[in-house]
């Protein structure tokens, strides 16, 4: 019996992967060298518009944790866009997450895992990956959260 593909599990999950999101700034989507593609920073969005709020002040946790899962979606929607095809994806190697915190907010880690355990069911073992997890004083637009992604794609 095979694998499912990446795709497979992504329609088991009822998931539609977005177009490539225009650059809100001076900055590309995503930049490929050799087999690692580096993906911008995204940040959460809902209804279309920046996922505003701060944790420890206006946001929890489990609602942040739903926005990085959100955000996985959009990365994966520009992963696909930078490779063609998610099945050439060897490795997620690196997640890095920046959390719109207050001075005293510590979760971090667990509003990333919203992003970071939705990769690991998609791409199974190839998901599993480095992973940083940042408080910040504020993103852009205020947004709650925004992660940017390293992958390895075959050649």
């Amino acid at each position: 019996m095979s694998t499912p593909s990446v795709y497979d599990k992504l329609k088991a999950l009822n998931i539609e992967l977005p177009p490539v999101a225009v650059p809100a700034a001076a900055y590309v989507p995503f930049m490929r060298t050799g087999n690692l593609v580096f993906l911008s920073g995204h940040i959460a969005k809902k209804d279309g518009k920046a996922w505003v709020g701060q944790l420890g002040t206006d946001m929890d946790t489990a609602t942040a944790k739903t926005a990085a899962r959100a955000v996985a979606i959009d990365l994966m929607g520009t992963l696909h866009a930078a490779v063609g095809d998610l099945n050439k994806v060897t490795r997620i190697v690196k997640v890095l997450s920046l959390v719109n915190s207050s001075g005293s907010y510590t979760e971090q880690h667990l509003v990333t895992n919203g992003c970071s355990e939705l990769i690991g069911e998609v791409f199974g073992e190839r998901g599993a990956h480095a992973r940083s997890a940042f408080g910040v004083a504020q993103l852009p637009m205020g947004a709650c959260v925004e992660i940017e992604l390293i992958a390895e794609v075959a050649a």
